[in-house]
């Protein structure tokens, strides 16, 4: 247990002393800090000691990464060495807040809602790639696979139903964990979600051809003409609704006595919402929905090349401000309004990029602790989860970040040239070939091997002509 003290001591040490320390838990791999102050922190001698795999900064937590297995024992020794309690994340995260300006403390608000809704919107993703390999046509022979074995086109359906749920409903999950973020019951918020895709409501995703047709149907409550509109695939309405709902909830539960709040707190609050989602939430963030659809459509549509080397150039950037979450919302606007997305393929190609560019600093480096690190966190960088390639490693040496970006943004430029879309958002790697619309996989698997090759060829002639004693 030595070795875990003495690193502990030597963190402690390096982090500015138990006296910056605000708060401290740890998750599977790092150690998670709310700081009093960052400049404090020598981030050259934290990455000295022997344990520490890497260490950066975000959503205005100081994150140490650890390791699996080590990290609880390291904490371990640093709690009892500092003499600071225990904490959970959501304290930690609380703690940390005060690091944030006004803007990254929205963009938390959108990571908060958004990341804990998104295993579900992951899984979707992979089964729909599944579905895109039974039914697509061109990818083992001309005919799909279900047109060449019929007995398995009942199999393909059940797979889509399956897959396309979480699109469906998608305000019902956002409905939850929105209320989950504002304080308010997620029973309630998952009610709300659900009452904008009610199936006695027109379906969003047939409201042109009805407002073409003349139509669209109408409430009349008290004279005044109520659109019977759904917002399917929507995520603008639910996140104001739920913010609504939330609010009317809280102040509802203040002010009426426990004993009445189960007949009336619930019922107001959801009457409430209701009326004011379908009078102007609903219509108002709609027609802004559709507006930023319209925006990216035409830029990706009339200069696509821009579009993607700009996109294929800053997201990697956004990942280090936190700054990507809102894309998330983007794409999944996207995929409601249009059927698809074509910011997704460009957010895998990135992440593979970093993968590459991590996995030639394995060649080049001769310190056997950040080699290690190096080849673990390509993997992961590939799998999908680039935050131990971009912090342990690229960002460390910069250039191979660098080089990712040059190899994420020629890739990008080729996809979107091409007009590559993705039908859902699934992992945003390797894997993600699977969620890309059927139809464009070849294109996508030669943008694949753009960013796996240029950043890798890159940073390995760059790091071998500038880092050979390193």
């Amino acid at each position: 247990m030595s070795q875990y003290r003495d690193a502990a001591k030597e963190i402690l040490d390096a982090i500015g002393g138990k006296e910056n320390i605000a708060s401290a838990t740890h998750c599977v791999t790092r150690l998670r800090f709310a700081l009093e102050d960052e400049d404090k922190v020598d981030k050259d001698k934290l990455e000295e000691i022997d344990v520490v795999r890497g260490s950066f900064s975000t959503n205005g937590q100081f994150q140490v990464v650890i390791g699996q297995g080590t990290v609880d024992k390291v904490y371990a020794e640093l709690m009892e060495l500092s003499g600071k309690k225990a904490a959970t994340k959501d304290e930690v995260k609380t703690a940390a807040e005060k690091n944030l300006n006004p803007l990254q403390r929205a963009i938390k608000v959108l990571a908060d809602i958004f990341i804990p809704i998104l295993p579900a919107i992951v899984t979707a993703g992979l089964l729909m790639g599944i579905n895109n390999i039974l039914t697509a046509e061109g990818i083992f022979s001309e005919q799909s696979v279900v047109e060449m074995f019929p007995q398995w086109a009942d199999l393909a359906d059940m797979i889509h139903l399956i897959a396309n749920t979480a699109f469906v409903f998608l305000p019902g999950l956002i409905g939850w964990s929105a209320m989950r973020r504002f304080g308010g019951s997620e029973l309630l918020g998952i009610v709300l979600g659900l009452m904008l895709v009610h199936p006695d409501l027109l379906n969003a995703w047939g409201y042109g051809d009805a407002l073409q047709d003349g139509d669209i149907p109408y409430w009349n409550i008290f004279g005044l003409d109520i659109a019977k509109m759904g917002y399917q695939g929507q995520v603008l309405p639910i996140l104001v609704a739920a913010y609504v709902l939330a609010k009317i909830e809280i102040a509802l539960r203040k002010r009426i006595p426990d004993g009445f709040q189960l007949l009336i707190v619930a019922p107001v609050a959801l009457l409430v919402t209701g009326f004011i989602a379908f009078i102007a939430i609903g219509p108002v963030t709609f027609w802004i929905g559709n507006i930023i659809t319209d925006v990216f459509v035409w830029i990706f549509s009339n200069v696509a090349a821009i579009g993607g080397l700009l996109y294929g150039a800053i997201y990697a950037p956004l990942v280090i401000t936190g700054m990507h979450h809102t894309f998330l919302a983007v794409d999944l606007q996207l995929i409601g309004s249009t059927g698809s997305t074509f910011l997704w393929p460009i957010l895998a190609l990135s992440n593979i990029a970093q993968g590459s560019a991590a996995l030639a600093m394995y060649y080049v480096l001769k310190d056997e602790k950040v080699k290690g690190l190096s080849m673990t966190s390509s993997i992961s960088a590939y799998l999908g989860i680039t935050e131990p390639a971009m912090f342990g490693v690229n960002l460390r040496y910069r250039f191979p970040f660098i080089c990712a970006i040059i190899g994420s943004a020629i890739g990008a430029v080729w996809i979107t040239i091409n007009s590559v879309t993705a039908n859902s958002i699934g992992v945003g790697g390797l894997p993600g070939i699977f969620s890309i619309t059927a139809g464009y996989w070849l294109v996508f698997l030669v943008g694949m091997v753009i960013a796996i090759v240029v950043p890798f060829v890159l940073t390995f002639l760059y790091g071998k002509t500038r880092m050979k004693d390193q």
